[in-house]
């Protein structure tokens, strides 16, 4: 994922946006009877290549033929993620025009990069969930987690690699050092592939990314996955714990999820849902999403909703006392 930005020009690109797309909201409304009466789009707030992307156009490929219209994906880049979401925003409310939202969602206005918030979105659906893993060289002197916890409390500090400062590692990180009672020193780099690429070099004592973003080192033998930060285990290290079976209540991570600005024709929405829905749990998404090494996991707006909420207080707190927070 991005770096979230940290200077005052991206905060205005969006507040620009904002401002002078804003008159388009007169055109929401209507019964949604006729939905969809044009081509879909999916406004992807990442670069064409990434995670955000492959899983939005995995979406647009499998929900084509049901809707019976062109889905087409739109990557409008910047910020972090900040310009995509706001474009999003301000799109006319009548089904045509969706977006995918990540957990930058959560993370940015606290750091007052973005004049927005979740509650100004209508969140539809999460489409998946990947949780933060743990991970250090296949010869580390440390096999499980509980000895990793006995190895890093006999030094002064664990070097631990994430995405950038403020980024979800970052922040997974710190909580990791919060709840096991370790002295971490983040290590910020400028994406998850770096910050492994440093651990397998030899440069850092472990990282915390996603599953995904180790997944081809571990299998060469270069790296170990010690933990992930799930519920429950996931498909990529069926044998791999996770912190909550070892004692530690650690769940955190990364997702994406669909939105919507309020006010949504009913009949849209539930059309939306329903397809939406469906090209989830469709084998070709399943195992396209296997390949992709995208864990799904969906859940309806009401979880979907609470969620947020529940995350966003999280991680106003954790950046708070990260010295992150801007407002």
């Amino acid at each position: 994922m991005s770096r979230p930005p940290r200077d005052l020009a991206a905060w205005l690109v969006v507040v620009v946006l904002l401002a002078t797309l804003g008159w388009m909201r007169w055109t929401r409304g209507g019964d949604g009877r006729a939905f969809p009466a044009r081509p879909v789009t999916i406004v992807c707030p990442f670069s064409p290549g990434g995670g955000t992307d492959l899983l939005a156009r995995g979406l647009a490929r499998a929900v084509e033929p049901e809707l019976g219209v062109p889905v087409t994906v739109a990557n409008t880049t910047g910020g972090g993620g900040a310009v995509g979401m706001a474009s999003g925003l301000i799109a006319p409310a009548d089904g045509h025009t969706l977006t995918l939202v990540t957990f930058e969602l959560v993370s940015l206005p606290v750091q007052g990069l973005v004049p927005f918030t979740h509650r100004d979105f209508d969140l539809l659906m999460r489409l998946n969930m990947d949780p933060g893993a743990l991970a250090v060289r296949s010869d580390f002197p440390a096999d499980t987690l509980e000895e990793f916890l006995d190895w890093a409390r006999q030094r002064p500090s664990v070097s631990v690699g994430n995405s950038g400062p403020g980024s979800v590692w970052h922040l997974a990180s710190a909580r990791f050092a919060e709840i096991a009672g370790v002295p971490v020193r983040p290590v910020p780099f400028a994406g998850a592939s770096q910050a492994v690429t440093a651990l397998v070099g030899g440069h850092i004592d472990a990282v915390t990314v996603s599953p995904g973003e180790v997944r081809a080192q571990a299998q060469a033998g270069q790296l170990k996955v010690l933990a992930v930060m799930s519920e429950h285990r996931v498909a990529l290290f069926p044998d791999t714990p996770t912190f909550t079976e070892r004692g530690l209540p650690l769940v955190f991570g990364t997702w994406r999820g669909l939105a919507a600005p309020h006010g949504l024709p009913p009949r849209a929405r539930e059309r939306l849902l329903e397809v939406f829905s469906r090209a989830l749990a469709s084998p070709a998404m399943q195992d396209f999403a296997a390949a992709s090494g995208i864990n799904l996991a969906p859940a309806g707006s009401g979880e979907f909703g609470h969620q947020v909420a529940t995350q966003s207080e999280e991680v106003a707190k954790l950046m708070a006392s990260l010295g992150l927070a801007r407002r």
